[in-house]
């Protein structure tokens, strides 16, 4: 095969019928972005239909075209339509990159259609970058237990398929260009050839307090933390700032925190406003999670790797730190309550 056969780049947009998953368009900010450096189109493939108010959202990210797919096998999500169609597409129109929401869904069909056309699937990157020698596109992520930053390439097959997980990069819409391209597709799929059926969905009751993602604050405890009797005070510390709390893997691990609240690469990818870290060692695969106006952090070692991203270390005992902020917020409360 020849690369340069193969041209321009694909965001596949997740939805449920109703909303473009945020991904997605996170996805296509992106990849502007990228595109905007190799000179490729970036074309948005949408699986069945989607409201036009979603689509003018899709349009607002900078996007040259649309692929719209219609056909039967896409009232539900299900791995055989969905892998088949973006095979049938891919060996249609050769594009040279496709990229996927690494939900649940997106890392299932994701690596499906990428075996079926024969070619890689890059999971979970946490940066993009164009090689202008190779014309390859650079998928950045940790290794290692995140140890180590691996850059892996796909060198000679097409499409170089991945998929990005969800809050890695910022949903910044360029705006939407003056004319964009449509393309429709019939594809249609058995029904009887899918695998799975849809028999029910319950949505998860959602606390607000596990939603963390774009908290104007949050409070991260780290393996720093000795106890849960210890945690209350950092409960106490977030609410006074207005934001909420969350955790490094291994306060899960321990049981002390629930998944949802445990931020990095295999976690919640955060952005904040104000990011205050107890105890946090700052691994690389915790670190590449935070996106932060301004990050503190307060560990007791002063050579924590933590100090090398954060923008004010505090080099102390992470209770007394604590507990010496909630007093100083008390204060001025209280200053502001006699004015």
């Amino acid at each position: 095969m020849q690369k340069s056969d193969y041209r321009n780049m694909w965001v596949y947009i997740e939805h449920d019928g109703k909303t473009a998953a945020p991904v997605a368009l996170e996805l296509c900010c992106e990849l502007r972005r990228l595109c905007d450096t190799t000179g490729d189109r970036l074309y948005a493939v949408i699986l069945g239909e989607l409201p036009a108010s979603e689509t003018d959202r899709i349009r607002e990210c900078g996007i040259d075209g649309i692929i719209q797919v219609r056909g039967t096998g896409y009232e539900y999500f299900n791995t055989d339509a969905y892998a088949n169609a973006f095979t049938v597409l891919s060996r249609k129109y050769n594009p040279s990159a496709i990229f996927v929401g690494g939900s649940i869904n997106g890392r299932d069909f994701a690596p499906r259609f990428a075996v079926q056309l024969n070619t890689g699937c890059t999971s979970d990157a946490m940066q993009l970058e164009y090689d202008p020698e190779t014309g390859d596109i650079q998928f950045i992520e940790p290794a290692v237990g995140g140890k180590i930053m691996a850059v892996i390439t796909v060198p000679e097959l097409r499409p170089q398929v991945g998929t990005i997980r969800p809050g890695t990069f910022r949903y910044a819409p360029t705006g939407a260009k003056p004319e964009i391209e449509l393309i429709e597709e019939e594809i249609s799929f058995d029904p009887d050839a899918i695998r799975c059926r849809h028999i029910d969905f319950i949505p998860d009751e959602m606390d607000p307090e596990m939603d963390i993602a774009n908290a104007d604050c949050i409070v991260c405890v780290g393996n720093g933390l000795k106890d849960s009797e210890h945690l209350e005070r950092y409960r106490k510390l977030a609410k006074l700032l207005g934001g909420k709390i969350g955790c490094t893997r291994p306060l899960f691990d321990r049981g002390i925190l629930p998944y949802k609240l445990q931020i990095g690469q295999s976690g919640v990818m955060v952005k904040t406003k104000l990011y205050l870290s107890f105890g946090v060692s700052g691994a690389v695969n915790h670190t590449a999670g935070i996106d932060a106006d301004l990050f503190i952090a307060v560990d007791k070692n002063p050579d924590a790797q933590i100090f090398n991203y954060c923008d004010y270390g505090i080099v102390g005992d992470m209770d007394e730190v604590c507990d010496e902020m909630i007093e100083l917020l008390k204060a001025r409360e209280a200053q502001r309550a006699s004015i």
